[in-house]
């Protein structure tokens, strides 16, 4: 007898196809491409901010558009490392058991191996400021959010966004960081210590893990329906506009007014400091007339900002936290910059993967991207010995102009070597190092 009532439970539509069981298949080819093509966005990005020119002017559309690349392109991809995270781990159907406790060994590797290459890397006295050990420690942290779902990876990358840059300031002010850093074997390897992966390091962990997490995050949606891409489609340009914009308004309505509150502190403490010194010679005073000075003048430094002067500062600059330049890891870049890597994403995914006969022609006109961006952790590391032996030690001592020339170079070899590779091999050299270092996963119980 048929079941009625089930044949209509499967014939009737979800409520939401963004939030429906994702269809029963593999990733999709288009998934696979986009994120290689956004892979290489961020490796190419990386490399002009190491190696292409600086503008020379700021506040223009040029500057602006010369700026682009920094900061953003390394947050894209650590987003894109932690999308691959969730990837390793089963996409939008989590792995569990067994295949579940192999993905996380495999991770762990990975990031034991990452951590010790990036120390290595550091320690060759490389002008680049290295990613990967930083990345090692980033998957380390990753690993009790593997399972998660992708809103409450989201609400934490929001937590660690808004929490993690207001941590990394108050460690500016710690004493204490100085003696933990002289029992770092890191620090004493050659490479950035615990504390500088942690906390106080170009990429602070507490700060970045806001990226890895909302990749992990991306990692759960299934790019295949087209509700999950229109949603990513609006939040990525509205997280933009919000870091963006919002850090502009800050700067019109916060930022602004506190510098010239400043400028006139410190005018007038000039002021002051000039009537009190006088004609005095203060470079030959002694300590005693130091201390006698700063005795009869001591309302001289109620003139400074409060932030100036020792032991009143709070730690925390609050008008700096409302900013958004490249770097500067403060909420309102950590949102613009992961609202440009969404759509970077979504955009790359959706051009290569679900536009028909124009994906088609697009995979075929960005192949040497593509290539590039499946072996990813090979041209980063090249690029790395690339400068260290033109720019920071070049055999003539004298090194290599950098700019405008020397990053098509860069960039032109990386898709030349990716494509000849990709037809000779499946992986790049050091993707196919990772692998096999990973193998031992798979005797997991």
């Amino acid at each position: 007898m048929t079941d009625t009532v089930a044949l209509r439970a499967e014939k009737r539509e979800p409520q939401d196809p963004a939030l429906a069981p994702p269809p029963d298949k593999g990733p999709s080819i288009g998934r696979i491409v986009g994120l290689d093509a956004a892979r290489a966005v961020a490796v190419f990005g990386m490399y002009y901010s190491h190696v292409g020119p600086w503008s020379d002017e700021t506040g223009t559309w040029k500057s602006f558009l010369m700026d682009l690349p920094h900061g953003r392109s390394s947050a894209l991809f650590a987003t894109l490392a932690g999308l691959s995270l969730v990837l390793i781990a089963g996409g939008s159907e989590p792995k569990t058991g067994r295949p579940l406790r192999q993905a996380v060994v495999k991770i762990a590797i990975r990031a034991v191996l990452l951590l010790a290459l990036g120390t290595w890397l550091t320690s060759t006295g490389t002008s680049i400021v290295v990613i990967l050990a930083f990345y090692g420690l980033y998957f380390l942290l990753a690993l009790p959010f593997i399972r998660l779902r992708a809103r409450t990876l989201a609400i934490l990358a929001a937590a660690f966004g808004l929490g993690g840059p207001i941590l990394v300031q108050l460690m500016w002010t710690a004493t204490w960081t100085e003696g933990f850093d002289k029992h770092d074997p890191l620090v004493q390897w050659g490479g950035d210590g615990l504390l500088s992966l942690l906390l106080m390091g170009t990429y602070p962990a507490m700060a970045w893990m806001a990226y890895i997490l909302t990749g992990m995050a991306l990692g759960r949606l299934d790019f295949a329906r087209k509700a999950v891409r229109v949603r990513l489609a609006v939040i990525g340009p509205a997280l933009g506009l919000l870091g963006y914009g919002g850090a502009w308004l800050c700067g019109k309505l916060v930022r602004e007014p506190a510098a010239a509150a400043d400028d006139e502190a410190y005018a007038a403490f000039d002021k002051a400091w000039s009537a009190a010194v006088g004609s005095a010679d203060t470079d030959t005073w002694t300590e005693e007339q130091w201390k006698a000075f700063d005795e009869e003048h001591a309302s001289l430094w109620d003139k400074l900002p409060a932030g100036d002067v020792a032991g009143t500062g709070s730690g925390v600059d609050w008008a700096g936290l409302t900013a958004a330049y490249p770097h500067s890891g403060t909420p309102f870049e950590l949102a613009g910059n992961i609202g440009v890597a969404i759509s970077v994403i979504v955009g790359l995914v959706a051009l290569l993967g679900h536009c028909g006969a124009v994906s088609k022609w697009s995979r075929r006109v960005l192949a040497p991207l593509i290539a590039v961006g499946s072996m990813s952790l090979t041209v980063y590391v090249a690029h790395i010995a690339g400068v260290w032996f033109l720019v920071d030690h070049p055999a003539n001592g004298v090194g290599y102009e950098t700019g405008w020339r020397m990053w098509a170079v860069f960039c032109v070899a990386a898709m030349l070597f990716a494509l000849i590779w990709k037809r000779l091999l499946k992986r790049g050299p050091l993707e196919w190092a990772l692998t096999l270092a990973t193998r031992p996963a798979k005797f997991v119980k």
